[in-house]
């Protein structure tokens, strides 16, 4: 038996709240360590209601021993502050926002390696690869692909009371009136190639078509109702357009005014668009969205679900087949109504 002796109250009390507190597991099982020794258990046996090795538990008694409290502090702690502390968090997180053109690389996107000698010439913190990569991840910093994006050519205010306006009109639409999002959806017979989880070693084969064949959707989608109108053609025209105008006049004759948001395309302003508003009683309004702005419209959103789970990586030999998978996915999802066929 290793006899530390009684410990005072007050050093047990000190013991007891700092393991308590202590977020480090080692330091707290020294503590408990030295408690249950001077309880009168022998090392082995401290050791063993703890789970922990009895050559542990006679370095800790022997520590305790030799210098008090001050020996159940891990000896690591000499060796300064954290290499990487939350100022040097802060820091990193500051040097991947910015490029690394920003200092002086000429890559244009950031690498582990490229991050590395940033930090230990900002930072002063010098971490190997592995390291980086862990301390990275808890930061949230992953790895995904950059979005391409024209720049709105309006001015801030501008676009951003355009878009205020817009926001307030498809939230407080007036009684009998509705307010719809309108866009077109492309789809390819050949497949959109995109990542797939696959066994390491193996590689995913996607067949494509020698003849690409291509099929056009223009959609009005309800968000408050959940409700999705659409007309397939084989050509993205003024025509596919107009046959969504009337399609949307059929089945909301009862309201007073459609409210359609969309995009500036030019088949949503042609002349034959124009006319047929007009035959239609000017009971549809169009109202644009600020140039590049795409965000702002909430059916590109769903258009983006079908890309992802129907047309990536798909294997449907017909054009056919692939545009039943969609109607099927769509049907799945929203109330969704289309133009009869022959129409």
């Amino acid at each position: 038996m290793f006899d530390l002796g009684r410990l005072s109250r007050p050093i047990r009390r000190r013991i007891i709240r700092a393991s308590q507190k202590t977020r480090n597991a080692d330091f707290r099982i020294r503590c408990r360590l030295v408690l249950k020794m001077a309880e009168g258990l022998s090392a082995h046996a401290a050791a063993m209601a703890l789970g922990c090795a009895p050559s542990t538990a006679w370095r800790v008694a022997l520590r305790f021993r030799a210098e008090g409290e001050q020996g159940l502090l891990d000896r690591r702690t000499e060796n300064g502050s954290l290499k990487v502390d939350e100022d040097v968090r802060g820091g990193i997180l500051q040097i991947v926002v910015g490029r690394p053109a920003d200092h002086g690389f000429q890559r244009s996107t950031w690498s582990l390696e490229v991050l590395a000698q940033v930090i230990a010439k900002e930072l002063n913190v010098r971490r190997s690869r592995g390291h980086l990569s862990k301390v990275v991840r808890s930061l949230g910093v992953v790895l995904k692909r950059a979005r391409p994006f024209v720049r709105c050519p309006w001015s801030r205010r501008r676009r951003e009371d355009r878009i205020a306006e817009l926001r307030a009109l498809a939230a407080h639409r007036a009684r009998r009136e509705v307010v719809l999002f309108v866009d077109e959806i492309d789809i390819h017979k050949n497949p959109r190639i995109g990542p797939d989880w696959t066994l390491r070693g193996q590689q995913r084969y996607v067949e494509t078509p020698g003849r690409n064949e291509k099929r056009y959707l223009a959609g009005a989608y309800d968000h408050a109702q959940g409700r999705l109108i659409y007309v397939e053609g084989d050509r993205k025209a003024s025509w596919l357009f107009v046959r969504l105008l009337h399609l949307l006049a059929s089945i909301y004759h009862r309201t007073r005014t459609i409210h359609l948001i969309l995009d500036n395309y030019v088949i949503h302003k042609s002349r034959w668009v124009e006319k047929a508003l007009r035959e239609l009683g000017g009971r549809i309004e169009l109202h644009f969205l600020p140039p590049y702005c795409p965000q702002e419209n909430r059916i590109e959103r769903l258009w983006k679900d079908v890309h992802d789970n129907v047309t990536r990586n798909h294997d449907k030999k017909t054009m056919i087949d692939l545009l039943e998978a969609i109607f099927q996915y769509l049907s799945t999802r929203l109330n969704t109504q289309r133009e009869p066929l022959g129409c």
